[in-house]
């Protein structure tokens, strides 16, 4: 079964979809965007700097737009079994199944990023990669700390990325660095993602998400809450809601969906990170790895 899985921030890179834009339908849809969101992003993704690209307003709608356009141009040959995306990824899945139209899913993310800027400015806060511990040792650490420190990305086995306040962090990483843990490194993020600390972005995106028209999936999608399959549309939206302040189960999501009988996974968008991710976990999971395919 074919399982299409769209990227997250921090996937982005000067000069992405700049090929695509040779494509009649493609550009069509780039101009289009540069006209929802005021300014050519296009321009910004094809020739500017890594800098411009960074900012948190142009980061997440320009991943988001790789992924969804070079979807639309397989056309015919998008034929998912499955889909899930990872984070801001799970709104390219939505578009390309066909659940959110592609204005729509553009002006979700949009206010999905500046939701999520107006949190990260509320309080300092980041986010820090642990390498080499199991979950469950992550797990217990970070809720034995009374600052604001969770799990937020569950990558791949031996990685979880945690989210929190300054202090919550570095009291954190000292302690699983003394755990064991191969590294315990700060992310050069913006903010506390997927943390309680953005519940101001997620009561402000709630909103717009419950305003937006989302129809059935043309296929299940595996959301990053629970890692599991839906074409609900209730569910979808109570999940993307959630997904602001709850864990990115990675690791869970492609083991569900390798169970569930998915042995061939395409990346489409920019760079090649859950391609790493998804064959860790599927040597985990049964003793020969599923094919992972990348499309950008």
């Amino acid at each position: 079964m074919k399982a299409y899985i769209f990227p997250g921030q921090g996937a982005q890179f000067v000069g992405m979809g700049k090929d695509l834009y040779e494509n009649p339908l493609a550009k069509e849809l780039f101009e289009k965007a540069n006209e929802i969101i005021g300014f050519r992003i296009s321009d910004i993704m094809f020739s500017g700097t890594d800098e411009e690209l960074k900012q948190t307003n142009v980061t997440q709608p320009a991943i988001f737009l790789h992924s969804v356009i070079l979807a639309k141009v397989l056309g015919d040959d998008f034929k998912p079994d499955m889909v899930a995306g990872h984070s801001l990824g799970e709104f390219s899945a939505l578009v390309a199944a066909n659940a959110l139209s592609f204005e729509d899913g553009l002006r979700l993310v949009i206010a999905r990023a500046n939701a999520m800027q107006k949190a990260c400015e509320l309080q300092p806060s980041t986010m820090a990669a642990i390498l080499g511990l199991a979950d469950e040792v992550v797990e217990e650490i970070c809720a034995g700390i009374d600052a604001v420190v969770v799990p937020a990305n569950y990558n791949c086995p031996g990685q979880l990325v945690i989210s929190g306040s300054i202090e919550g962090i570095d009291e954190a990483c000292e302690k699983l660095t003394a755990a064991g843990a191969k590294r315990a490194l700060k992310l050069n993020v913006g903010g506390a993602f997927h943390s309680p600390l953005m519940e101001p972005a997620k009561v402000e995106l709630q909103a717009a998400i419950e305003a937006t028209n989302i129809a059935s999936p043309i296929c299940p999608i595996y959301q990053n809450v629970n890692a599991q399959p839906t074409t609900d549309t209730t569910v979808i939206k109570q999940n993307l809601i959630a997904q602001l302040t709850g864990a990115v189960r990675w690791t869970q999501t492609a083991t569900n969906m390798i169970a569930d009988g998915g042995n061939d996974f395409v990346e489409v968008g920019p760079g090649n990170v859950l391609q790493g991710l998804v064959k860790k976990v599927s040597r985990e999971v049964q003793t020969s790895s599923a094919a992972v395919n990348v499309i950008n």
